[in-house]
């Protein structure tokens, strides 16, 4: 009779922490579902965590290191012992710091989260690089930074209590945010009243009680517009704003020259809605913003993450129940020591050995010259693509990557291709092959989620769970056990640990546990929530007070009211371009996929086989394009191909195409077939791109598009 357990863990695949529940049968996992008595997810779990058993088994799994023996991209290689793998890289990684310096390496992370992040981060300083790279910059930290520069503190939502009004805006929380959806779901059929704004109308919009379809990029203007509206109706928390406010004169001046009127032309959201929108969030209290990670996708996303602030602030909707909420934490993570901590997220210093470079060497980073807010972490992929082609301000020879495919994911991918094949030396830890791994001189085969024990940490910090090994495939090892064992034979073992259980010893120790202690707790919950806090202590700004107008941003020569700039490459910024280009092409996430990642799982793939291009049926019409067919979307820098789906869902100007493809049925010989649906290789890594954190234009680029067989018959 087969013996049957079953573990409470909870899922590593997206920065969600839903809790889990594997049922083992012998010793295997067998079964995964959500857990009941997890506060995230209450017992459900997105289609992404369900295929946790199709991640962990899959017969493509990387499952022993390797070491490259053709010519890179060639596929060909030589299965190699973990000490062997470890030298080799260690080798090459202190010959390149001899002979060019330690800034001469540069460490690359992406979609793990949490402490492995931090893990990778405390390996850089000890090796003494001040080069690492991950998408901080397109993903979450313009609008953290923004909310810290305006009134010190990132909100979060409390769906429970529930708000009057939530706004929607610049993400599709029934594909991406399953977590957040449920409760948002239960807040509307509740009676909330819902405001989307999304260019392409989602099954959120679809419910929604107003619908804005705002032009890609344009969502600044549309911010600026509602804060016109709200001031001069006199909509506004006159006593927040008398009381707690600092710049409300110089905003109320600004945003005139904002008029709904103006906007509307920016935005393409007609003047009466934008004077709906504003009315409806301001008259329904309290209310919550709920942004995402479009607003992040072009050259004002910073500024669009302090003009939403400013709106949080301007309703008196900060710190009340059901409004925007400053979320005490778990105690597992530091608060921000300094001001220029806060690209840092909120894990200790100590822990990344930050001392360890000395600020002369910081300031030697790549992209120092562009002089964005003080960054203490990471670097900017456009400029270490600069720097390994172009030798500015040095040549970058040798890359560490952990848990990222920028052969998918960087701006301009032909230009990452043309990088990742002039470095010296890339070894990577990856799952599975990827078009990045791909290009490696050296693999380490990483674990999954259910391969190692650890603790997971909510993003807002609110909740800390215990991760649990079930599984082993292979010789897979987690990012954890990886970097620490580099560091010991890059020389470096001092600043790691002998067991990696003593690194978690380490997260936990700010609440007083050992690791073994967390383990028989199994989770930590955050503090009560403390409404107002304000009121005891002050906002965390200069000022004590919410800075409307920044100081601090006017003292750093930037932008100290959020002000609206054309992107590149649209009908108004350049009108000539799109005369040749006369649509303007987005993209989306789907349900099915987190980042590049999972086109090769069964379950998943099913479910979105094919990169597909949304677009409206007249525009269709006009192209001789029907649903179905193959089309080419192109820009300057290149054409990708998918496959339309017609949908009166997108403004006849608008397309919307599916991001990061790649295809794991293509193989090696093909390099999975990288550049040929991938969005990225339309994008642009040139400025101007966004001043305060480097963010580059995304969403709303001039393209045309053609059927496929037209392109045939041309060449």
């Amino acid at each position: 009779m087969a013996t049957t357990q079953v573990v409470k863990s909870v899922c590593g695949l997206c920065t969600g922490n839903c809790g889990v529940l594997v049922t083992l049968e012998d010793g295997k996992a067998v079964e995964i579902k959500g857990d009941p008595e997890s506060p995230p997810n209450q017992g459900g779990l997105c289609r992404i965590g369900l295929a946790s058993l199709e991640y962990l088994h899959h017969p493509n799994r990387l499952k022993h290191p390797l070491k490259r023996i053709g010519q890179r991209g060639e596929g060909k290689w030589q299965q190699i012992s973990w000490d062997e793998a470890f030298s080799l890289a260690a080798e090459v990684l202190n010959r390149v710091k001899r002979e060019h310096g330690s800034e001469a390496v540069v460490m690359v992370h992406g979609s793990a989260k949490g402490p492995i992040d931090t893990h990778l981060v405390r390996l850089a300083n000890a090796f003494g690089t001040p080069n690492v790279v991950c998408s901080d910059h397109v993903c979450h930290v313009p609008r953290m930074l923004a909310a810290e520069f305006t009134f010190g503190f990132f909100p979060d939502a409390e769906y429970g209590y529930p708000p009057a009004c939530i706004v929607v805006w610049g993400v599709n929380t029934a594909e991406t945010l399953f977590y957040v959806h449920r409760s948002l779901v239960q807040a509307v059929n509740r009676g909330t009243k819902l405001i989307v704004i999304d260019p392409l109308e989602t099954g959120v919009a679809k419910t929604a009680d107003l619908w804005l379809q705002v032009r890609p990029g344009s969502d600044l203007a549309l911010a600026l517009g509602m804060i016109n509206v709200i001031i001069n109706e006199g909509l506004y928390d006159e006593d927040f704003v008398h009381n707690w406010t600092v710049g409300f004169d110089k905003l109320k001046t600004h945003v005139q020259d904002y008029s709904p009127e103006r906007v509307a032309e920016i935005s393409w959201v007609p003047a009466d809605l934008i004077v709906k929108a504003a009315r409806l969030y301001t008259t329904n209290k309290p209310g919550h913003i709920e942004w995402g990670n479009a607003l992040d996708h072009n050259v004002n996303s910073f500024q669009t993450g302090r003009a939403l602030s400013i709106l949080m602030a301007l309703t008196g909707n900060l710190g009340v129940p059901g409004g925007e909420i400053e979320t005490p934490g778990s105690g597992f993570r530091y608060g921000d020591t300094e001001s220029s901590n806060r690209m840092l997220g909120r894990w200790s210093y100590q822990l990344e050995l930050r001392d360890k470079i000395p600020r002369e060497k910081r300031q030697n980073k790549v992209g120092a010259d562009l002089n964005m807010l003080l960054d203490f972490r990471y670097v900017l992929p456009q400029s270490v693509i600069k720097s390994v082609l172009e030798g500015d301000p040095y040549h970058i020879h040798a890359a560490y990557v952990q848990a990222s495919n920028p052969l998918s994911s960087w701006c301009n991918i032909r230009e990452t291709y043309r990088a990742l094949k002039k470095l010296d030396f890339l070894a990577i830890s990856d799952m599975f092959m990827t078009p990045t791994v791909a290009l490696a001189d050296i693999i380490f085969p990483a674990a999954s989620y259910l391969e190692f024990d650890g603790i997971q940490v909510r993003e807002d910090g609110a909740l800390a769970q215990l991760q649990q090994k079930v599984a082993q495939i292979g010789e897979c090892r987690s990012d954890h056990e990886i970097i620490n064992g580099l560091a010991e034979k890059l020389g470096l073992g001092e600043y790691f640990w002998n067991n990696i259980d003593d690194s978690w010893d380490a997260i936990v120790e700010p609440v007083g546990l050992t690791f073994e202690e967390f383990k028989k707790i199994g989770w930590f919950e955050k503090q009560p929530e403390q409404y107002k806090r304000y009121e005891q202590d002050g906002f965390k700004t200069p000022s004590g007070k919410v800075e409307l107008y920044s100081s601090q941003l006017q003292e750093r020569g930037l932008d100290p009211l959020p002000t609206y700039y054309e992107p590149p490459e649209t009908p108004y910024s350049d009108p000539e371009l799109t005369k040749e280009y006369p649509l303007l092409c987005t993209t989306r996430k789907l349900a099915a996929y987190r980042h590049s990642g999972g086109r090769q799982i069964p379950s998943l793939r099913r479910s979105h086989p094919e990169p597909v291009i949304i677009i409206h049926p007249e525009t269709a019409s006009k192209l001789g394009i029907e649903n179905g067919d193959w089309v080419y979307i192109e820009t300057k820098r290149g054409r990708i191909r998918q496959k339309a789906d017609l949908s009166t869902g997108v403004d006849p100007r608008v397309v919307v195409v599916d991001h990061a493809w790649w295809f794991p049925e293509r193989g090696e010989a093909e390099l999975f077939g990288w550049a040929e649906s991938n969005y990225n290789v339309l994008t642009n890594g040139e400025p101007p791109f966004n001043r305060e954190v480097g963010s580059f234009n995304i969403r709303g680029l001039a393209c045309k598009v053609y059927k496929e067989f037209v392109a045939q018959l041309e060449s």
